[in-house]
């Protein structure tokens, strides 16, 4: 056992496929067990039977058709002319609009590179500091994965069988209070900054709204209907791809028809590769469980934790460890199918371990070293990965409040949910 276990981190460490390694070990440990290897392809295939993964695929391609249509542009203008008069406007722009699109696209790295391209000029055009604007494009990149449509929301729910909609709705205040300690660390870091970055007249705000007039009700219609009840999940999901394809390809024709093959192609390779870690990840969840492991892990924790707050905070920082070196996707996978039963020993809401589970990892994306939004913005804007690590650190330690916030204050992700 410890031959394989040490052969598989060695083929992981040289770059397996993630679902590859999940595989051949549930695979190993099943034959170990002398149980019929066929129990994998049974809990793999038992993926067509989760009605609520069609949400997946359909939010992805709609967060991919908004990328590559103008509508980012118009949304920066928007919040341009609503917040370009107040000091640190552009930089709250750039807060809420990053935080919008990354719960529709469910993917740091895509906001980074896709919104970096207008907020970076802009912010220093503006009078911004360099070091400021670059933490600030980095750290906005993960903001949002609490909002729905986010996926890791909805995967979190698949993984830990907690209700999606409780994790939609538990997700709004948490995730409103990230972006709200970082819009104001940048009205207080540029309180002595005044740039009219627009004049902030009706007639501006006229024009950016009639401009936005389609991409407006989108969130009101689907996250309204969501909160409400009145939109499941993923009928919410098929409402959305249908309303972007109609506005964007065939209202106002940014994207053209020839282009949706290779929009299809690129969005379902991101679906594929989440189906397969998951599709594998639950045979090895299966046989973890079988053979004891969070049992074990629990009376591990146990001897050195002494109670939920001590727990809570030895989850925090390993969740940022782990958020360094693993992508939320991957993490999810592996390791909520081990905490949530720890959790739940320590009087641990699973909503609102949920909530914490995903706050933190964002807060991971910039732990040093390997932080995955430190290394995206290091390549996107051509910059050392020291540069990129010293003007995020303010940012980090301001979201790491509000995280240790989330985590002993429960209530502010279960009261709308009660």
């Amino acid at each position: 056992m410890l031959v394989s276990s040490l052969l598989l981190l060695i083929v992981a460490l040289l770059g397996a496929p993630l679902f590859a390694v999940i595989a051949a070990s549930a695979m190993f440990g099943f034959y170990s067990a002398e149980i019929d290897l066929s129990i994998v392809a049974i809990e793999f295939f038992g993926l067509a039977e989760m009605p609520i993964l069609l949400a997946i695929p359909l939010f992805t391609f709609a967060g991919f058709l908004l990328s590559e249509s103008n509508a980012p542009q118009r949304l920066v203008r928007l919040s341009q002319a609503m917040l370009g008069w107040l000091p640190g406007g552009l930089a709250i722009v750039c807060l809420a609009v990053c935080a919008l699109f990354t719960a529709f696209t469910g993917a740091s790295g895509v906001t980074i590179i896709a919104l970096g391209a207008l907020f970076y000029p802009a912010l220093k055009g503006a009078g911004y500091r360099d070091d400021f604007s670059l933490g600030l494009i980095t750290t906005s990149g993960s903001l949002g994965l609490l909002f729905a449509p986010s996926l890791p929301l909805i995967l979190y729910g698949v993984v830990a069988s907690t209700s999606i909609d409780s994790l939609f709705v538990a997700g709004v205040l948490p995730g409103l209070l990230l972006v709200f300690v970082l819009a104001i660390y940048s009205y207080w870091r540029n309180r002595s900054l005044y740039v009219a970055w627009n004049d902030g007249s009706a007639e501006e705000l006229r024009h950016a709204f009639r401009e936005s007039i389609w991409e407006l009700p989108l969130p009101v219609v689907v996250l309204g209907g969501i909160y409400s009840g009145y939109f499941a999940v993923s009928e919410a999901a098929a409402v959305t791809v249908l309303y972007v394809f109609v506005v964007e390809a065939l209202v106002l024709r940014e994207i053209r028809l020839a282009q949706l093959p290779d929009i299809i192609r690129e969005s379902m390779v991101l679906v594929g590769a989440i189906f397969m870690i998951l599709g594998v990840s639950l045979a090895s969840t299966n046989y973890m469980i079988d053979i004891g492991v969070p049992e074990r892990l629990f009376a591990l924790i146990d001897s050195y934790v002494s109670g939920q707050a001590s727990f809570l905070f030895a989850l925090i920082v390993f969740l940022l460890v782990l958020g360094a070196i693993l992508d939320i996707f991957s993490a999810l996978v592996l390791v909520v199918p081990l905490i949530t039963p720890i959790a739940a020993r320590y009087g641990i809401d699973p909503i609102h371990l949920g909530i914490l589970f995903l706050a933190t990892m964002e807060l991971g994306y910039l732990t040093p070293p390997v932080g995955l939004n430190l290394f995206i913005s290091s390549f996107r804007f051509d910059r050392s990965i020291v540069s990129i690590y010293r003007s995020t650190l303010p940012f980090f330690f301001v979201l790491l409040c509000a995280v240790f916030l989330i985590a002993y204050v429960p209530w502010l992700s279960l009261v709308l949910v009660q």
